[in-house]
């Protein structure tokens, strides 16, 4: 049967190629959830270097791994806690 855990029914990866598609600069969870990039019942959500972004943003509240936050910050943006 195994362990499954109950957390990563809630958490959520963004791919840094999703971003470019939201109209809005500054990206927070309601953001991602109003785009239909998370389901609604996402409580946490985390960028991932996968693919390229091509304009600044700014995440709120939205963990951010390491390759992900070098590449937003290379294209001008910013990752607030």
């Amino acid at each position: 049967i195994g362990f499954t855990s109950q957390t990563s029914k809630f958490s959520a990866e963004v791919r840094l190629s999703e971003l470019n598609g939201l109209v809005t600069d500054v990206i927070d969870l309601k953001v991602l959830i109003d785009a239909n990039i998370v389901p609604v019942f996402t409580k946490t959500a985390k960028v991932i270097q996968s693919g390229k972004i091509n304009k600044a943003v700014s995440l709120k509240g939205i963990k951010v791994s390491t390759g992900a936050r070098e590449s937003i910050e290379a294209a001008g943006g910013k990752v607030e806690a």
